[in-house]
């Protein structure tokens, strides 16, 4: 099964579950709910520093229409060299 597939019967299964069983699963889950996504160390100082590059001019931005158009790009170049 796709994980699009699992995340859809799970959000069809939570929206119509007894309060009991969200209980148990919300339990379950507590931890990794309250926790979040937390960046590295090693992540931050690569984000800080792409956001100094950024700030002082250094670093290459691109549009919205820009990024789509490499995007389609380079799942063009893909599809050639497989």
């Amino acid at each position: 099964m796709r994980t699009t597939q699992i995340r859809q019967q799970l959000h069809d299964y939570i929206d119509s579950a007894e309060d009991k069983k969200l209980k148990a699963i919300y339990t379950l889950l507590e931890d990794d709910i309250s926790e979040g996504y937390q960046f590295s160390e090693d992540q931050k100082k690569e984000l800080d520093r792409r956001y100094d590059d950024y700030m002082n001019g250094i670093g290459k931005t691109h549009t919205w229409e820009e990024t789509v158009a490499m995007a389609r790009q380079a799942l063009a170049d893909r599809k050639i060299h497989k």
